[in-house]
């Protein structure tokens, strides 16, 4: 059975999801933009065999460095991958730092799929908030970084967004609310 536990993160309040199969030891982690301490207590005791990013914005990502372990997967779009060690385009910036987090070791596409943990998600590709940014698909779960909130959709006017693109991310993520569980990158 596929478990599912949220920490609201970070100073922009962004929504970190811990997945887990009962009887593992292991477990995946999407956007830790913040507080490890708080997202490893999440984890229960258990290894994470991945760390997931929807796209390269620092407050989805910042305690990425924290939580990665020897064996840990860092997974993220390879349209972003440049942004995990680039202030100017994670936008850190914005809060008078510089986040800067490790290479990733798992670069994805559209359609591909990660299995970590016993948990096989579908990518997804839905540019527009960045130009990598993703969805995951785990059944009828669906995680949506900053492609969909829980009453909006991430914003189009930082470095490398695109509204048009946006919009068809949204008109093909959309109808999929009919019949999966949507997980936001914030207000979830």
């Amino acid at each position: 059975m596929l478990n599912i536990t949220c920490r609201t993160v970070g100073l922009l309040g962004t929504c970190c999801y811990i997945l887990w199969q009962d009887g593992r030891e292991d477990c995946i982690v999407i956007d830790p933009g913040a507080d490890a301490d708080s997202i490893r207590k999440a984890c229960g005791g258990r290894s994470i065999a991945a760390i997931l990013l929807t796209h390269g914005h620092f407050d989805h990502m910042a305690a990425v460095e924290s939580l990665m372990e020897e064996s840990t997967a860092l997974v993220i779009h390879k349209a972003d991958a440049a942004m995990l060690g680039d202030p100017e385009t994670n936008v850190s910036w914005m809060i008078g730092c510089r986040v800067i987090c490790p290479a990733a070791t798992h670069l994805v596409d559209e359609g591909d799929t990660v299995d970590y943990a016993g948990i096989a998600l579908k990518v997804l590709h839905t540019p527009g908030h960045t130009p990598g940014s993703v969805c995951y698909e785990a059944g009828e779960h669906l995680f949506t970084g900053d492609t969909l909130f829980d009453h909006g959709y991430g914003r189009t006017d930082l470095p490398g967004g695109d509204g048009a693109a946006m919009m068809a991310s949204l008109n093909r993520v959309m109808p999929m609310m009919q019949d999966h569980q949507i997980y936001a990158g914030h207000g979830s």
